[in-house]
């Protein structure tokens, strides 16, 4: 496994850690980590099999990611600035489009790009000190790595609207109010262990249904495809899989299933 500048990257037993490593920045991301990050997934996706999830997380209490890493955006232009949000949108659509779900643990600040990286993921898991924003106003531009269409995506037109335009931050109660974080926990330990939980509970599925609940539910904000549409095809096609009659025989003999992703 490769070693990482500002990345660190684990290998548990049936799922991936990432945690960056920026503390003195407040684990801001800068062009680096980006591309570091975008390796990670890369890595991920070519040795996926035996492992049913990503935890996605910053180190140290105080924060997840503090946004992007200003001090780069000294010397941008609109050149340099395509190129750097057409980056980060990859980076989030591979985190997006992962066949395993990841999961963003929260842990304090989530502002700017890092609350753009916690919108990429699948499921947010949040410490009760975890804050977030979309600060970009204050720079005089606007959420550049999917900000503007995913937080709008999960809390509501109204709510992304306020959160973009005050540049308020949001506590860890309200942001499970809004629905932009799934569960919130006292401390990271806590955190990590209902991080954890969530993909033991998700190992025990087919592997091909999990990955098509994925990308079924993208569909639905997918503007090249019919998600109904597909929904059919997908179904259809499971209904034909090794998996899927595993699951109906298992459910006849009142027994678990042993799901092999066929």
């Amino acid at each position: 496994m490769k070693n990482y500048q500002f990345i660190n990257f684990h290998t548990k037993e049936n799922y991936y850690l990432i945690e960056i490593n920026r503390p003195k920045q407040l684990n801001a991301i800068n062009k680096t980590t980006i591309s570091e990050l975008k390796q990670c997934f890369t890595e991920i996706r070519s040795s996926i099999k035996g492992f049913y999830g990503v935890i996605i997380t910053g180190v140290g209490q105080k924060s997840f990611v503090a946004g992007a890493d200003i001090a780069e955006f000294n010397e941008l232009n609109e050149e340099s600035a395509k190129q750097l949000s057409e980056n980060g949108h990859d980076l989030f659509n591979t985190i997006e489009g992962m066949p395993i779900p990841v999961v963003a643990l929260v842990n304090g600040y989530s502002l700017g790009g890092g609350c753009e990286l916690a919108l990429s993921c699948h499921l947010r898991v949040a410490t009760e000190n975890a804050k977030f924003s979309q600060p970009e106003i204050n720079l005089g531009t606007i959420p550049g790595y999917g900000g503007t269409q995913r937080l709008t995506q999960i809390i509501g037109k109204g709510r992304a609207l306020d959160m973009m335009l005050t540049a308020e931050m949001v506590d860890a109660k309200s942001a499970l109010e809004y629905g932009l974080v799934n569960y919130v926990l006292d401390d990271k330990e806590k955190a990590m262990e209902k991080s954890i939980s969530i993909i033991n509970t998700v190992k025990r599925k087919s592997p091909k249904a999990i990955a098509n609940v994925i990308k079924s539910v993208n569909n639905f904000y997918n503007k090249d495809v019919n998600g109904f549409d597909e929904e059919i095809k997908i179904f259809s096609k499971l209904c034909d899989s090794e998996d899927f009659k595993e699951g109906v025989k298992a459910f006849h003999e009142k027994r678990c299933p042993s799901f092999k992703g066929k």
